[in-house]
C-alpha cells in the first residue's frame, strides 16, 4: 500500500496488481488522443494477450488508477522482435541491455489528477517484482515529447529509425538504481544493532527470548574466519541482516539428502566411492525399473546428474570473482558455466554439481515401494567441505526483492567454497532468496523436519544467453544430454533442426541453446503445434488465453528441455526467449502415459522437462457423445472428434512468464487411491497458481488407472462414474504427487507420521483419509448343516472379523488390481471348461461379476449367485423392472440362485485353503455347493488393519471414522472423507454420510476447505453462526452407479443424494412428480426420467442392450424438463417412442457441452440484473408478483413472457445464445451462428 497525493491535495491509498480481463473497460477509458500518439493506436485485449507483464494499480475502492504493459520487445516497428539487442547496443554501447535485464514500455495509462504518483508506483513495482530487469525502454515518435508524467522518470538516449517507414522514434530510458536500486552489502558492524534488532522483533521475538536482549550484537562481534556477519545498507542504515559459518555437519547432511548430484558438497578426492558394486546395481537397476510408475517416465530419487568438468569449474569461479565488483557498479552481470544438466531421466549414477529437485516436485516418484530406498546404495565422500551455511537471514520486508544481493558479497568472504546452503523448517513460506535456491530431495527415511536448500557460486552469472542452435553446437548438445534415457531422441531433433529446419513430414520444428561462456547449458526443441484445434476442444486452454488473439502459427509444441540446474532459476528466462525468438505466444507440454513395454524412445517419447513445475497443468474438457452417423454432414470434423492417444497438457505463455507461482511446502499425505482422494489432489494439482511440492499418496496399489484389464474387457466391479481410465491419463497425477505403494498400519499423532507396512514412515503436516469401505471376507458362522440348522437356530454373533488364512481360490475384489488377480487365476486354472463358482453377495457387484464370468465362457450352469439375507428393504438395484429383466437373464444363462442363505462352513469345517465345498443355511433347509472359486461381496466396511491404525491413533471411532462438517476429525492435523467417515452424532443426522453423496465432489469439497490454509487469493473464511453450525452440507452433485449386468445389460442409475427410500415409497409421496419410461427392461430398451415436482430432472434410470453416452446423460441430470425441449409436453403428446433416439437427435447437443452450465448462469445473470431504468429486473419482477405486490389482469407466466419480450432481456438472452454458438461452433456445428445465415 501507497499513498498518492494530488496537486490539489487529494489522497488516496493504491496498490498494484497484475491486470485482468475485467480491467479492459476502465484501460479505454483512461486512453487519450495524446496515449495514442505515444504509443499508437492498440487493440488492447491483443496487447494484454501478447504481454509479458501488465500492472494495474487500484485505490482502495478497488477503482483502477493506473495501468501498464509491458512486453519483451520494442514497438513502433523499430527491430524485429528476434533481433532487437544488436540495434540498441548500437544506439548507446555504455547501456548493457540484454533480453535478461530489458522490458519495453507499450502502454502507460492513468488518472490524470494522480498520474505523476502513479506512474512511479507502476515503475517501482515492477522493478520489484521482476529482480532481474534493470532496464525499461520506451520508443515514441521522435516528434512527441513525453508530456509532464513519463518525463518524471524516462530520460532520452538517441533516436533509431523504423523498419517499415523513413518516420524515426525516439527511445527513453528508465534505470533501476533510481526506483528500486540494488543494495550495499558490507560487513555488519556492533553499531548496526539497534537499526536490525527491530526488523527481527518483527519476524520472531523467539530468538531475544532465547538468547537474550543483545544476541545480534553478540553475533556480530563473534566473526572469525568461519564466521561473518553481513548487512545490506540503504542510506546508512541497515535493513538487512546475514549470517554464515563454514562449519557444516557433513555426515548428518549425507544420512539424510541425496547430495549425489553436488558430490556430496564436497571437493573431489581420489577415494571417493561413487560407484556400486556391480552386482548392486544390477539390482539397483531393476528395483529402479519396478519401482517406475506405467503412466509416465518417471525418476527416483537417488539418480543423479552429469558430472561437471573441472577445468570449467575452475574458469567459473575466476569469472564470479571477478565480475563480482562488475556487478555492483553497472547493476549487470555477465555469466560463467558449469556443465550439468537438469532433467528426469538418467542411465546410470555419476557424481556431479547438479539439482534432483524436480525428481520429487516436478515429477514424482513413482510407485516406489518404500523398503527398496533404504538397501540403495549411497556414495561416500572422503573430501573437504565445499559448502558454507546461512545460519540467520532477515531483511526488511520493503527491500526482500533485493534479498539476492547478499550472495555475491558473502561468497566473496569463502573464496574456496563453492555451494551456500540454507536449511528451513518446511512450513516456512518460500521466500525470495530461496526462490533461487535449489530444494534438495531428502531420502525416504530422513526423518528432519527441515528441507536443505543450495546455491552454486555460478548461479551469481548473469549473461545467459538464449540463441537458435546451429550445427557447431552439436559437440556441446552431445556432452549436455549423454546421461539422458532420451538423447538419441534429443540428438535426432537436433539434427534434423540443423539438416531441414522441418521434419520429413513439413512440420517447422527449432532448437534453441542456452550459452553461458561459450559453453551450452541448456537445450530446448520445439515445433509448431499442429494439433491446436484437438487442444482446442479437449483441454481448458481458454482458461488461461483468449483463443482468437493468437494465431495459428503462434502455437509451439515444447518436445524437448534441459537446463544446467545452476541456472535453474533461469528456466522461466529460457521459455520466455524462445517464445520470443520463434514468434510464438504459446507452448504446449504433453506427458503421454508410458507404454507397458517401457519403450522409451517410442514416437511419443518426449523428454521430461525441468520446466514442469514452470508451466500450468490444463484441465481436461469433457467431451460430448456424438451420434456422428446420425450428425452426418453436421458433425465436428474429425480434428475434434477423433479418437486421440490421451495425454496429460501443460502449458505456458507470454502472459504466464513473469507470473510468481506461491509454493506449497506443506507435507500433505493422502491415504487411499479412493474417487475421493483422487479427486482431492487433482483440485490441488489444478491449481495453476499455487505448486504443492510435497503432495504424497499412499495406496495399496499405487495410482489406478493403469489399465490392467484393457479397455475392451468386461469389468467385474459396477463403476461410479467418477473417474475412468482416460481420465488418470489426462491428469498424470504421478508427475506432480509421490505414491507410496504399501498399507497404512498405525499413525503417530505427537510425531506426526504414518507408519506403511508397519516399517517404513511418512512423515505428515496434513493427513488425509480416503480409505473408503471394502469387501471383507466373510467369517462362517460354523454351523452344522448335517444337523438341518435354518437362520433363525444360529445365534446371533454379530458382526465378526474372518481371522485364519485365507484361502487361495477367495477373492474379494475391491480394486482393478484385485480384478486382475482373480482374471489371471481364471485364465490359469480350469475354471471356464469345469470349475464351480459361487459368488455370494447381494450388492450390485455380484450382478457385475455374474456377466464378466459368462463373457468370460465359464457356463452359467457352474455359477452360483448366493444371497445373504438382505439387511434393508432396499435393494441394489430399486428398480422392479430391471430387477426382473436381469433375474430373467440369470435363469436363461442357467445361473442358479439362492437367497436368504447364510454361509455355515468352508470344506465341512476342515482346512479351507484351497475352498472345494461351501455350506450354507436358510430360513428353511441347507445345502452344499461344490466350489473351484468363491468370490464374496458381502456388505463392506473399514478394513481391519485400517480401523487398528486409527483406533490405536485415539481417533474417535463409531462404527466409522466421526469428522465434522469441515472434514475434521478429533485431530485439527487429520482431516477425512468418503465412506469410511460418518458426521458426529452432535448433528442428529446420522442417517446421512458422505457415502449418500458423489464422490468426486466430496473430493473436490475437501480440496476447497484445505485450500483457505495455503491460497492467499482466497478471502478468508468466516466463521458461521453458531445454529448454522450444527447443520450438516448437503452436496447436489448426482449419486451415480453402473456397469454390465446379466443378459450383456448395459446398466445406468443416476440419482439426486437421498436417504435411500424403495421404489414404491418414493412414488406414492404426494411431491414426487411425475415419471416418464420409454421402452421395456427385457427388451433393452428401458428408459425412465423422473421429473420433480418442480420439473427437474431428478433420477434417470437406463438398461439397454446396446452402449449408450453415459457421460452425455449424466449432463441430463438437475436440467429443467424445459430446456429438455419441453419434455413432459411431448411425452404427453405421445411424441416421444424412444429417449435413446430422442436424446441423439442434433438440437439437444449443447446439452451434453462442457460450457453448457457457463451460458445457463450468463443468461441468469441477464434475468437477474436489472438492464432498464425504468423497469425492475425479470427476477424483481418475480418475486413482486409472488409477493402480490402487482394486481395482474392476465396470467402472470404470459405477463412475465411479455415483458420479456417487449424489453432488452430478449435480445440480450438472443446475443449471449448465438454467442455461445458462434465461440464453441468446432464442438457445435449442428448450430446455426451469426456468420453462416
Amino acid at each position: 500500500m501507497s499513498v498518492l497525493t494530488s496537486p490539489r491535495g487529494k489522497v488516496e491509498v493504491v496498490h498494484c496488481r497484475r491486470t485482468e480481463s475485467q480491467d479492459i473497460y476502465c484501460i479505454k477509458n483512461l486512453i487519450r488522443k495524446f496515449t495514442q500518439k505515444l504509443f499508437g493506436r492498440l487493440n488492447i485485449i491483443y496487447l494484454l494477450e501478447k504481454a509479458n507483464l501488465a500492472v494495474t494499480l487500484c485505490n482502495d475502492k478497488e477503482e483502477i488508477m493506473a495501468q501498464a504493459t509491458f512486453v519483451d520487445y520494442p514497438n513502433w516497428n523499430v527491430s524485429s522482435q528476434d533481433n532487437w539487442v544488436s540495434v540498441f547496443r548500437e544506439l548507446d554501447p555504455e547501456i548493457p541491455c540484454t533480453p535478461l535485464n530489458t522490458l519495453f514500455m507499450h502502454l502507460f495509462v492513468a488518472v490524470d489528477e494522480y498520474s505523476v504518483g502513479c506512474c512511479r508506483e507502476i515503475i517501482r513495482a515492477v522493478f520489484k517484482a521482476v529482480p532481474e530487469l534493470h532496464f525499461i525502454f520506451l520508443i515514441v515518435p521522435s516528434y512527441m515529447s513525453l508530456g509532464s508524467t513519463l518525463i518524471t522518470v524516462f530520460e532520452q538516449v538517441g533516436n533509431i529509425p523504423s523498419l517499415m517507414s523513413d518516420e524515426d522514434f525516439a527511445v527513453h530510458i528508465c534505470c533501476r538504481e533510481n526506483h528500486y536500486p540494488q543494495l550495499h552489502i558490507r560487513n555488519a558492524r556492533v553499531e548496526d544493532h539497534d537499526d536490525l534488532m527491530p526488523i527481527f522483533l518483527r519476524h520472531d521475538p523467539i530468538l531475544k527470548e532465547t538468547y537474550g536482549e543483545y544476541f545480534l550484537a553478540e553475533l556480530i562481534e563473534a566473526q572469525d574466519e568461519e564466521n561473518h556477519a553481513v548487512v545490506c545498507e540503504v542510506e546508512g542504515v541497515a535493513v538487512g541482516f546475514m549470517s554464515v559459518c563454514s562449519r557444516v555437519n557433513m555426515q548428518l547432511l549425507h544420512e539424510c539428502f541425496d547430495l549425489g548430484p553436488f558430490h556430496g558438497l564436497c571437493v573431489p578426492h581420489p577415494d571417493d566411492v561413487l560407484q556400486p558394486p556391480p552386482k548392486l546395481s544390477t539390482e539397483g537397476s531393476e528395483d529402479a525399473k519396478l519401482s517406475s510408475s506405467s503412466h509416465s517416465f518417471l525418476k527416483i530419487a537417488e539418480e543423479p546428474q552429469e558430472q561437471v568438468i573441472p577445468e570449467t569449474m575452475e574458469s567459473i569461479q575466476k569469472e564470479v570473482i571477478e565480475e563480482a565488483p562488475a556487478e555492483e557498479m553497472s547493476s549487470t552481470v555477465r555469466s560463467g558455466n558449469a556443465s550439468e544438466l537438469e532433467d528426469t531421466e538418467k542411465l546410470s549414477q555419476q557424481s556431479s554439481v547438479g539439482d534432483t529437485d524436480y525428481c520429487i516436485s516436478s515429477l514424482s516418484l513413482g510407485s516406489l515401494s518404500l523398503p527398496e530406498e533404504s538397501s540403495s546404495f549411497r556414495p561416500i565422500y572422503k573430501g573437504a567441505s565445499d559448502a558454507f551455511c546461512i545460519q540467520l537471514f532477515c531483511i526488511e520486508e520493503k527491500y526482500e526483492a533485493r534479498s539476492l544481493d547478499f550472495m555475491n558479497f558473502v561468497f566473496s568472504l569463502f573464496p574456496d567454497k563453492n555451494f551456500c546452503i540454507i536449511s528451513l523448517p518446511h512450513l516456512t513460506p518460500e521466500f525470495v532468496l530461496i526462490q533461487n535456491f535449489v530444494k534438495i530431495v531428502p531420502f525416504n527415511n530422513c526423518t528432519l523436519e527441515q528441507d536443505l536448500y543450495v546455491f552454486h557460486r555460478a548461479g551469481l552469472l548473469k549473461s545467459i544467453k538464449i540463441r537458435l542452435a546451429s550445427l557447431s553446437d552439436t559437440p556441446g548438445v552431445e556432452n549436455l544430454v549423454s546421461t539422458l534415457m532420451l538423447n538419441k531422441s534429443i540428438l535426432e531433433d537436433f539434427k534434423q533442426y540443423n539438416e531441414a529446419h522441418r521434419d520429413p513430414d513439413g512440420t517447422p520444428l527449432k532448437a534453441f541453446v542456452a550459452e553461458v561462456a561459450e559453453q551450452i547449458v541448456g537445450i530446448a526443441v520445439i515445433r509448431d503445434e499442429m494439433d491446436i484445434e484437438y487442444i482446442r476442444s479437449h483441454y481448458n486452454i481458454e482458461d488461461f488465453i483468449y483463443f482468437s488473439h493468437h494465431q495459428r502459427e503462434e502455437h509451439g509444441h515444447l518436445y524437448h528441455f534441459a537446463l544446467n540446474p545452476i541456472f535453474r532459476h533461469y528456466t522461466k528466462f529460457f521459455l520466455k526467449e524462445i517464445l520470443r525468438l520463434s514468434y510464438k505466444s504459446c507452448l504446449y507440454y504433453p506427458v503421454y502415459p508410458q507404454s507397458r513395454e517401457d519403450k522409451f524412445q517410442s514416437s511419443y517419447a518426449h523428454s521430461l522437462t525441468s520446466a514442469l513445475h514452470y508451466l500450468v497443468p490444463v484441465r481436461p474438457r469433457r467431451q460430448i457423445v456424438y451420434p456422428l452417423e446420425k450428425l452426418g454432414i453436421n458433425a465436428p470434423s474429425k480434428a475434434v472428434s477423433k479418437d486421440a492417444l490421451g495425454y496429460a497438457l501443460n502449458h505456458t505463455n507470454r502472459k504466464l512468464t513473469l507470473e510468481p507461482k506461491i509454493t506449497v511446502n506443506a507435507k500433505i499425505v493422502v491415504v487411499g487411491a479412493s474417487s475421493v482422494g483422487i479427486s482431492f489432489l487433482e483440485t490441488l494439482v489444478f491449481c495453476s497458481h499455487l505448486k504443492f511440492s510435497n503432495l504424497t499418496l499412499i495406496s495399496t496399489h499405487g495410482l489406478p488407472g493403469k489399465r490392467l484389464l484393457g479397455t475392451e474387457q468386461r469389468k467385474f466391479l459396477a463403476s461410479d462414474h467418477c473417474f475412468n481410465d482416460k481420465d488418470y491419463v489426462l491428469m498424470s497425477l504421478c508427475s506432480w504427487v509421490n505414491v507410496v505403494v504399501g498399507r497404512m498400519t498405525a499413525i503417530d499423532r505427537v510425531a506426526k507420521h504414518v507408519v506403511v507396512s508397519k516399517e517404513e514412515i511418512v512423515l505428515y503436516d496434513h493427513l488425509i483419509l480416503c480409505t473408503g469401505q471394502q469387501y471383507q471376507v466373510p467369517c462362517p458362522t460354523g454351523a452344522d448343516i448335517s444337523q438341518h440348522l435354518t437362520n433363525r437356530e444360529i445365534p446371533s454373533s454379530g458382526k465378526q472379523r474372518y481371522t485364519d488364512q485365507v484361502p487361495g481360490n477367495h477373492f474379494t475384489l475391491n480394486d482393478e488390481e484385485d480384478c486382475c488377480k482373480a482374471l489371471r487365476w481364471i485364465r490359469n486354472n480350469p475354471i471356464v471348461t469345469e470349475g464351480n463358482v459361487i459368488v455370494y453377495g447381494n450388492t450390485i457387484d455380484t450382478y457385475t461379476t455374474v456377466e464378466t464370468l459368462l463373457n468370460l465362457g465359464v457356463r452359467g450352469g457352474y455359477i452360483h449367485l448366493v444371497q445373504p439375507p438382505p439387511t434393508s428393504t432396499i435393494t441394489c438395484i430399486n428398480n422392479y423392472s430391471v430387477e426382473r429383466a436381469v433375474e430373467d437373464a440369470l435363469r436363461a444363462a442357467g445361473v442358479a440362485i439362492y437367497r436368504d442363505a447364510l454361509l455355515a462352513q468352508w470344506n465341512d469345517g476342515q482346512f479351507p485353503d484351497p475352498i472345494h465345498s461351501a455350506c450354507f443355511t436358510t430360513p428353511t433347509k441347507p445345502f452344499r455347493l461344490p466350489c473351484s472359486m468363491f468370490f464374496s461381496f458381502c456388505e463392506k466396511n473399514v478394513d481391519y488393519e485400517t480401523f487398528k491404525a486409527l483406533n490405536d491413533a485415539c481417533l474417535v471411532y463409531d462404527g466409522r471414522l466421526v469428522i465434522d462438517t469441515n472434514f475434521h476429525t478429533n485431530d485439527i492435523a487429520i482431516r477425512a472423507a468418503g465412506s469410511l467417515t460418518k458426521f458426529s452424532n452432535k448433528y442428529y443426522s446420522n442417517e446421512w454420510t458422505h457415502s449418500s453423496f458423489n464422490s468426486k465432489e466430496i473430493g473436490f469439497q475437501l480440496a476447497a476447505a484445505m485450500l483457505n490454509l495455503f491460497d492467499p487469493t482466497l478471502e478468508p473464511v468466516t466463521e458461521p453462526p453458531a445454529d448454522l453450525d450444527r447443520l450438516i452440507p448437503m452436496y447436489k452433485g448426482a449419486k451415480i452407479q453402473g456397469g454390465i449386468l446379466p443378459g450383456s445389460y448395459h446398466y445406468l442409475h443416476i440419482a439426486k443424494p437421498a436417504i435411500p427410500t424403495p421404489l414404491e415409497v418414493q412414488m406414492a409421496q404426494p411431491n414426487f412428480g411425475s415419471e416418464i419410461v420409454t421402452g421395456n427392461a427385457k427388451s433393452g430398451t428401458y428408459f425412465r426420467i423422473h421429473i420433480d415436482k418442480y420439473k427437474m430432472v431428478e433420477t434417470i434410470t437406463c438398461l439397454s442392450k446396446e452402449p449408450f453416452p453415459v457421460s452425455n446423460y449424466i449432463r441430463l441430470f438437475g436440467q429443467h424438463e424445459q430446456l429438455l425441449n419441453n419434455l413432459c409436453a411431448r411425452y404427453e403428446d405421445k411424441l416421444i417412442p424412444d429417449l435413446y433416439s430422442y436424446f441423439m437427435e442434433p438440437w439437444c447437443m449443447a446439452l451434453f457441452h462442457d460450457r453448457f452450465i457457463d451460458l445457463r448462469k450468463e443468461l441468469r445473470q441477464i434475468l437477474t440484473s436489472k438492464e432498464e431504468e425504468d423497469l425492475p429486473s425479470i427476477e424483481q419482477l418475480a418475486h413482486q408478483i409472488e409477493d402480490e405486490e402487482i394486481n395482474l389482469k392476465e396470467n402472470s407466466r404470459k405477463y412475465l413472457k411479455r415483458v420479456f419480450q417487449e424489453t432488452i432481456y430478449k435480445g440480450l438472452v438472443r446475443r449471449a445464445s448465438l454467442t455461445t454458438c458462434s465461440n464453441n461452433h468446432y464442438h457445435l456445428p449442428m448450430y446455426a451462428w451469426p456468420g453462416i445465415i
